[in-house]
């Protein structure tokens, strides 16, 4: 035995009754595994760190459960990560990150914190302020933790390093964002062997040709970052501006060798915020899968405007089952005013391409844009409608920090969610953003109406039965009976 301390214990907080609402007691969501705890922590151990990684919301340990588990390991370091692996999972993960935060502070104050994630990144100083946590990672952290350790393991009080913010009693202290980190080949594996990763569940759209059979579920990057500038989208807070990187195809294949023979993983999600993007890069990757034959299940995202019918026909035989679009909106006029501008011939185009090459479509629309009114949100149902994809999001309009949309509406004094919780779109609380034309529980209700015309739809039951038999469709028909319990709701009779 040796008194050692564990250098840094990295945590993700888990709150899935709260973000998810009633939802969460039916199994009906994913539990993905923390991507960016596992890859900050392989690059961590390379370097010769001691780690470990609590997933609080696999464990499902409560908060204080989880203070309690952090305090037996009295690390050097606690970092809580509330990064997701969508632009969507980080604000909202800041009610169990505090909560967390506060029970060690009550009962291990000696312990030092660190918040990492997207909104730690996008609000560093609220950050300090609000959260009893010592230090804020304001970016990747690959150039900024690796410091933070050493200077605490001197029991040095020199925090002036790239990336991070901090406090000394009520003062806060900033320090400039540090490098990305430039070659994502020379990045270790992530730490997969760290998380109980046969206990992950893929989303139940993900597998309805095989619904009882969610787990394990693994996820992996194949490039970090995103070259557009969507308003609504916080996806590169973490990276401090537009851009993207990319791993090789070799590196890539390669973690998907281990996920497959160290974890019996089939069902994967690439997280990247766009993966269909570079024909000859997608091919390669795909290529590589292909010659491995090893049946997988996977889902990507991609724009209707930047995939090929190579692309397609790729992915389909590398295992590639599902594409998410952003569709966003039926209506050209709120598409521009959220700096998307394809036409209505590439959506009907890359619909039908996609269909044709056997690949199911994730279509996300969004109700709630600043131009939305309910004309256009009815062509935004209607377009849902009309593709009728395999399955459907209809997301409210969240601004979330780090986005442009944020930025704005703190400007214009809009109403924003007063708990963290809020920003989910499942929650009691859940608050969108007003419009121009309507209020945040008009918007919301016409969420909540759109998803029970979509899922309700015969056309849409009969295609779920035809393409993934009777009980996927009846697997359905059961979701759409569990209701959503909102706080802010306009009823109507």
């Amino acid at each position: 035995m040796t008194d050692k301390k564990i250098d840094i214990l990295i945590i993700k907080p888990g709150s899935q009754k709260q973000i998810y609402g009633t939802l969460s007691a039916f199994n009906l969501t994913a539990i993905e595994p923390p991507l960016w705890a596992a890859l900050l922590a392989g690059y961590l151990i390379n370097l010769g760190y001691s780690v470990l990684i609590y997933d609080a919301e696999v464990e499902e340990w409560n908060h204080q459960e989880t203070a309690k588990k952090i305090k037996e390991v009295n690390p050097i370091l606690a970092m809580i990560s509330v990064s997701g692996s969508n632009p969507s999972a980080s604000t909202m993960n800041m009610t169990g990150a505090g909560s967390i935060l506060k029970h060690l502070k009550d009962i291990a104050p000696d312990i030092k914190t660190v918040l990492h994630g997207l909104h730690p990144s996008s609000l560093p100083e609220r950050t300090l302020c609000e959260e009893a946590v010592d230090f804020v990672c304001r970016g990747e952290g690959f150039y900024t933790l690796p410091h933070l350790i050493d200077t605490l393991k001197k029991e040095s009080e020199n925090f002036q390093m790239a990336g991070l913010w901090f406090k000394k009693g009520k003062k806060i202290y900033s320090n400039p964002r540090a490098f990305l980190f430039k070659n994502l080949d020379t990045l270790p594996m992530p730490a997969w062997n760290l998380l109980p990763m046969k206990k992950y569940r893929a989303h139940n759209w993900h597998c309805l040709d095989d619904i009882h059979h969610r787990q394990p579920y693994g996820v992996i990057y194949t490039s970090l970052g995103c070259p557009f500038k969507c308003s609504f989208c916080c996806i590169n807070a973490i990276f401090g501006k537009s851009g993207i990187r990319y791993r090789s195809a070799q590196k890539v294949i390669g973690e998907i060798d281990y996920l497959v023979n160290n974890f019996g993983i089939r069902n994967i999600k690439i997280a990247d915020e766009l993966f269909g993007m570079n024909e000859s890069r997608v091919a390669e990757i795909c290529d590589l899968m292909i010659d491995r034959q090893y049946n997988l299940n996977i889902w990507a995202y991609a724009r209707v405007d930047t995939v090929t019918p190579l692309m397609l026909k790729k992915m389909k035989k590398a295992g590639i089952n599902w594409l998410a679009y952003g569709f966003e909106s039926g209506s050209k006029k709120v598409l521009r005013g959220i700096r998307k501008y394809y036409s209505e011939n590439q959506i009907e185009d890359s619909v039908r391409k996609t269909c044709d090459e056997g690949i199911n479509i994730i279509a996300n629309f969004m109700f709630g844009l600043p131009d939305d009114n309910y004309k256009t949100m009815r062509e935004t149902l209607c377009l849902a409608l009309e593709i009728n994809a395999e399955w459907a999001n209809f997301y409210t309009t969240m601004a979330y920090p780090g986005s442009k949309l944020y930025d704005d509406a703190v400007i214009k004094g809009l109403a924003l969610p007063d708990t963290w919780a809020g920003y989910s779109q499942y929650a009691y609380e859940t608050l969108p953003l007003s419009t121009n034309h309507l209020t945040a529980a008009e918007v919301l209700t016409y969420r909540d109406y759109a998803f029970e015309v979509y899922f309700r739809n015969p056309l849409y039951l009969n295609k779920i039965s035809k393409t993934f038999g009777e009980e996927a469709a009846r697997h359905i028909e059961k979701m759409t009976e569990h209701k959503l319990e909102r706080k802010y709701k306009q009823f109507q009779s």
